[in-house]
């Protein structure tokens, strides 16, 4: 963690607070320095309720228990584990405690802290064993062991005890040791506080850093700790919106080339034009807003969220057209070769004869496709024609960010997916033009909550009205252990294809990893196997798609799929996202209740895009009352990818719902939760708007732009996403 200001007394190193051999093992818990300590926040706190001595106890009943250690010892249990089990006394009767290891040094720890003689205050909920009550690996704080500092320790133990992310090198109570002293020597100097006195005043209960420190470590009482967490919670909030915030006034700083739309016959005309559809009242709002946009020279900063279906890529094309016709070029980055092919292909068709050319004349918007798997000959050709400004709309995936592409006026820069890349991606593709400007584009509903935190620095555009001519999607639930409703799913899918549609059936896995799962999960090696011995599906064009498979292999497969010589497509999630095969009405889902709402959404979106109606199969292995089969249930019961996200915030940990957890981690925030603190964003964005509107360099606020330029890298890759 980054440290808290520049003060010597925070960034002094912990093995000169703590000593050598404490520092060594906060270290393990990525330690370094006073103010890293500090930072390290208790994720909960034991609250001591009823102190009650041991002979009233009752089974069932949370209760803390003011005891001595009078013995300990580690034994061995017949399975091969090993438990601790110590003995305290309150003077007048005897209470066991039981603690299990797999390991005898996993105990170690505790045996030493649990020596005779050792008093503290205990909690945890009363069962029996063998006719004598027992806490089974309770909570405890150790706060003395001197018989005169009885009076103190009792006095002590009625607080709440603080309990700090821990590891077995470091229990908690090193940790609450390793605190307090150094919270005694603190005064107000040693604490910078970022925030103002006003903001502390109207979001803080008026608390300074150091004594919200104080409160939140060392509380005397509930009400302290928690006023501790709003006021540290809301600096979080408030740091994450200035840096925001700084970013949007620095993306804004540099002038771009205005695109302001054209008149007369312009390529935008001709496409509104000839469009078959009419665009929805969405569409059109959004269209202007970013009209209006390309027309300044602030360069347009704008995440389009849109539902599943909704038209994101006609809104982005008639944004193209407009940069198009005032003489600049477009680029799409897309995360996939699938995804940047669909784009290249549907682009193209929808354009129509604008995108086509004749033996003598290049198309009026040349659009080429520039992938990882692109042949050298084609890759030096579509290279040439961007630098000289032929390619009006490239799309491709990271191939795009090499230094070789070059254009000769880069307008707009469209990313679809945008939580899929991280932020020096875009920055590597805006350095390709005169500050363009950027489209985000993202088919994941995102909260308002999340959209302010993770792309706040973007400005924010909705599309949730569907195209008419959208077809419903019937959501079934299937549950796999009844052998009647799996034999009638592939009877459906059978009848489907009678009808000249197409299949999905999407796995989470491409081959069996059940060695390293307690849950033994579908895969496509084995699912394509057994679907090839399925009676109903005798006769039926099976192939199989994964991510791992080369990129022309890819396309060939899901060229087959959309000519419909292949009829079912068994799949990982590589087909999530901008597949567009209006001919596919069917998918059905293995192990559906292990998918995050949001994305079985985003999955049965690819089926019902033509004029028939869709129908997703959600086959599911959770029992009834679960929180998987909670999540299915919902999916299955509700179409809108707004609520569904909502939803999925409720039951999931707002890092699952962005795709951090792909990359290994999730939300690198403390106390600020997006899932629950909607006004506290809300209320530290508009406070660092204002700020910044007065102060848009930090220069009257040191204390604040110290605490924004030592935000931690975790933060700032968290700020990254965006």
């Amino acid at each position: 963690m980054a440290p808290l200001g520049g003060h010597s007394r925070l960034t002094e190193p912990l093995k000169d607070a703590v000593g050598t051999r404490t520092a060594n093992a906060l270290a393990t818990l990525g330690l370094e320095t006073v103010g890293d300590l500090l930072e390290h926040y208790p994720r909960r706190y034991a609250e001591p309720g009823r102190q009650l001595a041991i002979e009233h106890l009752t089974v069932g009943e949370h209760v803390s228990v003011f005891g001595t250690v009078i013995k300990a010892e580690i034994k061995q249990n017949s399975n091969g584990g090993f438990r601790l089990q110590a003995q305290i006394t309150d003077g007048t009767s005897i209470l066991n405690l039981t603690f299990f290891g797999k390991y005898q040094k996993s105990l170690a720890w505790r045996l030493a802290g649990l020596h005779e003689g050792a008093i503290g205050v205990f909690s945890g909920t009363v069962n029996v064993f063998q006719n004598q009550f027992q806490l089974t690996h309770p909570v405890y704080a150790l706060v003395g062991g001197k018989s005169g500092d009885a009076q103190d320790i009792r006095l002590e133990a009625t607080k709440p005890i603080p309990i700090y992310p821990a590891n077995a090198k470091v229990p908690t109570w090193v940790i609450q040791n390793a605190i307090k002293p150094i919270l005694e020597t603190l005064s107000e100097t040693d604490v910078p506080d970022p925030l103002p006195v006003e903001l502390r005043n109207k979001y803080g209960n008026g608390m300074t850093k150091l004594e919200a420190f104080l409160q939140l470590h060392h509380p005397n009482n509930e009400a302290e700790w928690r006023r501790a967490q709003k006021r540290l919670r809301f600096e979080e909030a408030f740091l994450l919106q200035v840096a925001l915030g700084l970013r949007r006034l620095a993306a804004q700083a540099n002038p771009t080339t205005a695109r302001p739309l054209q008149k007369d016959n312009t390529l935008l005309a001709q496409f509104d034009a000839a469009l078959p559809f009419t665009l929805t009242k969405g569409q059109r709002e959004v269209g202007d807003d970013i009209a209006a946009e390309l027309a300044t020279t602030i360069p347009m900063q704008r995440l389009l969220i849109g539902e599943v279906g909704s038209g994101k890529t006609v809104v982005a094309l008639r944004a193209m057209l407009q940069v198009i016709d005032a003489g600049g070029q477009c680029v799409l980055l897309a995360p996939t070769e699938v995804l940047a092919q669909q784009h290249a292909r549907s682009i193209t068709k929808i354009l129509g004869k604008l995108a086509k050319s004749d033996i003598l004349t290049e198309p009026p918007v040349k659009v080429a496709l520039l992938t990882g798997s692109t042949s050298t000959a084609e890759r030096k050709d579509i290279l040439l024609n961007t630098l000289t400004g032929n390619v009006k709309i490239l799309v491709g995936t990271h191939a795009l960010l090499e230094d070789k592409v070059k254009f000769a006026d880069l307008g707009l820069i469209v990313v679809d997916e945008q939580h899929r890349f991280g932020v020096e991606q875009r920055e590597k593709l805006k350095t390709k033009g005169i500050f363009p400007n950027l489209l985000v584009m993202t088919a994941t509903p995102i909260p308002r909550t999340i959209a302010m935190t993770v792309f706040g620095d973007l400005d924010t555009s909705q599309l949730t009205d569907l195209p008419p001519g959208r077809q419903p999607i019937q959501t079934t639930l299937v549950p796999e252990y009844n052998p009647k409703w799996m034999a009638r799913t592939w009877e459906r899918i059978k009848e489907e294809v009678a009808k000249g549609h197409r299949a999905f059936v999407v796995c989470p896995r491409i081959e069996d990893t059940s060695e390293n799962e307690q849950r033994i999960l579908h895969n496509v090696t084995e699912v394509f196997e057994f679907l090839q011995n399925v009676p109903a599906l005798q006769g039926l064009e099976i192939e199989a798609l994964h991510g791992q498979m080369k990129p022309a292999e890819k396309d060939a497969i899901m060229q087959r799929f959309a000519k419909g010589d292949t009829q079912i497509l068994v799949s990982t999630t590589v087909i999530e996202v901008g597949v567009d095969i209006p001919e596919a009405t069917v998918m059905a889902i293995f192990d559906a209740d292990l998918f995050g709402m949001s994305q079985l959404h985003q999955l049965r979106g690819r089926i019902g895009r033509g004029e028939a109606p869709g129908l997703c199969l959600l086959i599911t292995k959770a029992e009834p009352g679960t929180i998987g089969a909670q999540r299915v249930q919902l999916v299955a019961q509700n179409s809108d990818g707004f609520a569904i996200a909502n939803e999925d915030l409720n039951l999931r940990a707002e890092g699952d719902v962005l795709g951090a957890n792909q990359a290994g981690r999730s939300s690198s925030l403390q106390l600020l939760r997006v899932t629950e603190h909607g006004q506290i964003i809300e209320n530290a964005r508009e406070a660092a708007s204002e700020l910044l509107e007065l102060d848009p360099t930090l220069q009257m606020h040191d204390t604040l732009a110290l605490a924004i330029s030592t935000l931690d890298s975790e933060q700032k890759e968290f700020l990254g996403k965006a």
